[in-house]
């Protein structure tokens, strides 16, 4: 009973939340009370129109491009920090120079890069790739340092006095140590990936939902512009619960899993 009720409460108020303000939308009382009209803020209805019509245009793009630059870009970037971190860790004059830089990375516009990767990289999906890899590279450095360097003194010299080597010191004791925090920095990367190849496309995209979005705003076709959203948000969830279900697989003994359980 207590389980029904837990998941009600996680899930019914939500839900329940999202279609009274769809309703609320579609009688119109946003439009009145902001002054719109349906040409400035389509209704769900007519979102939903767009998203039927195109839905296999818009789930090409969204798979085949967006999603596929998305996942790419925050992989490599993700490996590149976990590495860098490793070496901050393992190295003290590279954590003192470098990591105060690889962390500053993260404030870096993306308004500013994404045309400089264009005109280094071409139209094509590399140059949106390295956006999205500069923007979740500096998540994953700052994370996976923390969790690879706050291990445990007293774990380090039970290694130390059985004579263990760095690679088995890194393996049992490190890198358990600093996987909650990777999947952290795996959940806030994935939302800034997303974020960074819709805005890419941006800057003379061929195809993917950005470019949808933003050609359609110029000719003020907003239903569809709509959906290409509605899309986008659809796949940054179903990006999000893939990391989650991988975290779970990765690290059921944690005590966020324990709790839950």
């Amino acid at each position: 009973m207590s389980e029904t009720r837990d998941r009600l409460e996680r899930w019914g108020l939500p839900a329940a939340i999202f279609v009274g303000l769809l309703v609320l939308w579609q009688a119109g009382l946003f439009h009145a009370a902001l002054g719109l009209r349906d040409f400035q803020l389509p209704y769900p209805l007519q979102i939903a129109e767009a998203l039927a019509d195109r839905w296999d245009i818009l789930l090409y793009d969204a798979v085949v491009y967006t999603g596929f630059e998305a996942v790419a870009g925050l992989l490599f970037g993700a490996a590149v920090g976990f590495l860098c971190a490793w070496l901050f860790v393992s190295v003290p004059l590279l954590r003192a120079g470098a990591l105060p830089i690889a962390a500053a990375m993260n404030s870096i516009p993306i308004v500013a890069v994404a045309p400089i990767a264009v005109l280094w990289l071409g139209f094509g999906q590399p140059s949106k790739i390295a956006v999205v890899a500069l923007m979740t590279f500096a998540p994953m450095v700052v994370n996976a340092f923390k969790g690879l360097y706050s291990v445990d003194q007293q774990a380090l010299d039970l290694m130390d006095s059985v004579a263990a080597s760095r690679w088995q010191v890194f393996v049992k004791l490190r890198l358990p140590s600093a996987l909650p925090y990777v999947f952290s920095a795996l959940k806030v990367g994935i939302t800034l990936a997303l974020i960074g190849a819709l805005v890419s496309e941006f800057f003379n995209a061929q195809r993917g939902l950005g470019i949808t979005l933003s050609n359609n705003i110029q000719v003020a076709k907003m239903p569809l512009a709509w959906a290409a959203i509605v899309a986008a948000a659809m796949l940054g969830l179903a990006l999000y619960g893939l990391v989650s279900l991988a975290e779970r697989a990765a690290i059921p003994w944690h005590v966020s899993f324990r709790r839950a359980r």
